[in-house]
């Protein structure tokens, strides 16, 4: 096997699994142990990897890295649009229901146009703009207003104390990163301040993570994992990510991205 056919498959490995051992890789490659460090310093020094001692484990962004809105828009297309046609079902005819900022709770918001007599509160300019664009008769769109972050969601002071004020029946939010000891977070301060205030307004938390997110940790946590009744998520989710979960959330939903079919819509770029 040659040098970059061997690094494709540690990245693979790494992708599938968040973590390589040395050892390991000696048994599935056939090369020598020797051969796979040097690989993995290789692929460390691209940036692609962090080395740890005995392997090497995904190489995560700074805590405080926020893309925005159209830059997350066309990640993991598939992955989101599983995830927010299985959360439709858990929303009832007539319910109020607070969807946070996010592509993953966008995706949602397209689904929500068909369930009639909704209260919807959201800090996302996305999502309000898409509801309100519908012009669905029986739906109320609440807009909490707010400073703008580089991901569109209003938080801030202004957006709290509307929050504050209000009673839903069910909180469906996307996160930056979930991790064991980061639980639920974001890099943006204001927004993990927002959000815990929405997340109180709700009897019951549902968070939206497709399976890249696992072991991504932000700048400010927002929730402890153990805090959601519910996480839809996809099968991508390693087996031992699936165990950990499995530990912390009630109710842990694994989607199959594969079912997907994306129409045009799904995939053009926002506002377009």
């Amino acid at each position: 096997m040659l040098a970059a056919q061997r690094r494709s498959e540690i990245m693979a490995q790494l992708e599938r699994d968040g973590i390589v051992r040395v050892s390991h890789l000696v048994t599935t490659l056939g090369v020598s142990d020797m051969t796979i460090r040097r690989d993995l310093l290789t692929l460390h020094e691209q940036g692609a990897l962090e080395k740890v001692h005995g392997g090497a484990v995904v190489r995560a962004e700074p805590s405080s890295s926020e893309p925005g809105f159209e830059a997350k828009s066309v990640r993991q297309l598939a992955q989101k649009e599983a995830i927010a046609a299985r959360a439709v079902q858990m929303v009832r005819p007539g319910s109020a229901i607070a969807v946070s900022a996010g592509t993953t709770t966008f995706a949602l918001a397209r689904h929500l146009v068909a369930i009639p007599g909704l209260t919807v509160v959201t800090n996302s300019v996305w999502v309000a703009d898409l509801l309100h664009d519908a012009r669905v008769p029986s739906h109320t769109v609440l807009l909490t207003g707010g400073l703008r972050t580089p991901s569109d969601a209003l938080v801030g002071p202004i957006a709290i104390a509307a929050l504050r004020s209000l009673h839903v029946d069910v909180v469906f939010m996307g996160v930056h990163g979930m991790d064991l000891n980061g639980g639920y977070s974001t890099p943006n301060l204001h927004e993990a301040e927002t959000n815990r205030t929405m997340i109180a307004s709700g009897r019951r938390l549902v968070v939206l993570a497709d399976s890249t997110k696992w072991g991504v940790v932000g700048l400010s946590s927002m929730a402890t994992l153990s805090s959601a009744s519910a996480l839809i998520t996809d099968t991508g989710l390693s087996h031992i990510a699936r165990q950990r979960l499995s530990e912390h959330v009630a109710d842990t939903v694994l989607v199959d991205p594969g079912n997907v079919h994306l129409s045009d819509r799904d995939t053009e770029e926002p506002g377009l």
